[in-house]
């Protein structure tokens, strides 16, 4: 099994991945109290998916009860410019850097399927691929195998990768080898926490997501707080800034595959507020930004512009207070009144 275990790693590198790491299903046993105390707190707000086969998600092991170990593994997506550069462009749209390429589903499931055939044709085992779409909580079965930690903003990070990067899982009924788990290595250093716009962290390791500027822009409908709005700035999807906080970025790798290239970088505010829903999913075909639909998009678009600050930018805002989707067009009065005041 080690040289089978050597084998499956040289393999996931070629593919592509940047680290891999094995646990046992049940490698995890505290996540089925933190899921309960984050639902119980509602910090999920509208994500009810969340609350749904809790039995999984609080233990992997229940999942698929044959499977006798985790593949964990690691895609990195690091950005080559500074992300955080277009915040001080208020004339222009920040997306998260994971949005700005092809849709990271994509990529890592193929890449999965690939390595799944191929170590399941050499270990003589059933496997079954996850990537972000079924009730597997992986940062802590990652963190389980050993390829990082959860930092206190939530996320997983590690000292050789930073924390720009994916995660895939492959279970399987092979009884591989495991690795020992990770610890916290964040120390003292709350450089992420304080970098979060909307204060969305009620403690170290926490997070309200109903604060969140990602879950904001991605999973919440109908309109955002007008106190939050205010916070959001020109991030109309997603948000990097815990992210690109933490110091351990310093020992990054460069994203290896090119459909992690930017594709839509980081383009006009005036541009984007004109995009009626078939020009929408055209722009963005094969984007992840394309499951949240124009009418979000814009929503959080009209936000940007609201903040901005850019008086130019409220003819934009006036046409659109007669969209027939009510939360644009109440977006829409709210950035025209907002440019109003501010000028």
């Amino acid at each position: 099994m080690k040289g089978l275990k050597d084998a499956l790693i040289a393999r996931a590198l070629e593919e592509g991945f940047s680290k891999v790491g094995i646990c046992p299903p049940d490698a995890a046993p505290d996540t089925a109290g933190r899921l309960a105390a984050f639902l119980q707190a509602d910090y999920h707000g509208q994500m009810s998916w969340m609350a749904e086969r809790t039995h999984w998600r609080g233990n992997a092991a229940a999942l698929w009860r044959e499977a006798r170990s985790v593949i964990m593994l690691a895609e990195v997506y690091t950005p080559e410019a500074d992300p955080m550069a277009v915040i001080g462009q208020p004339e222009r749209a920040a997306i998260s850097v994971y949005a700005q390429g092809k849709d990271y589903h994509d990529l890592v499931k193929r890449r999965l399927k690939r390595l799944g055939g191929w170590f399941a044709t050499a270990a003589k085992a059933e496997i079954k691929v996850f990537v972000d779409t079924a009730p597997v909580m992986e940062k802590p079965l990652a963190q389980a195998a050993g390829l990082g930690w959860q930092g206190k903003h939530t996320n997983l990070l590690a000292r050789d990768l930073g924390n720009w990067f994916f995660l895939g899982a492959i279970f399987t009924t092979a009884d591989l080898p495991k690795d020992a788990a990770e610890v916290s290595h964040c120390g003292s250093c709350t450089a992420c926490l304080d970098a979060c716009p909307t204060k969305a962290f009620p403690a170290p390791y926490q997070l309200d997501a109903r604060r969140c500027i990602s879950y904001l822009t991605i999973e919440h409908k109908g309109p955002v707080d007008p106190d939050l709005r205010a916070l959001m700035g020109n991030r109309i999807y997603g948000c990097d800034d815990c992210l690109a906080a933490c110091p351990w970025n310093k020992f990054a790798q460069s994203a290896r595959d090119i459909g992690y290239q930017p594709r839509v970088g980081a383009p006009e505010l005036a541009e984007l507020v004109a995009l009626d829903d078939a020009t929408f999913r055209a722009r963005f075909a094969g984007s992840p930004i394309k499951r949240i639909g124009r009418d979000r998009f814009v929503r959080n678009v009209l936000y940007a512009i609201g903040n901005s600050g850019l008086p130019d930018l409220a003819g934009h805002a006036a046409v659109l207070q007669a969209d027939p989707e009510p939360t644009v067009a109440e977006a829409a009065a709210w950035a025209l009144a907002r440019l109003n005041t501010r000028s």
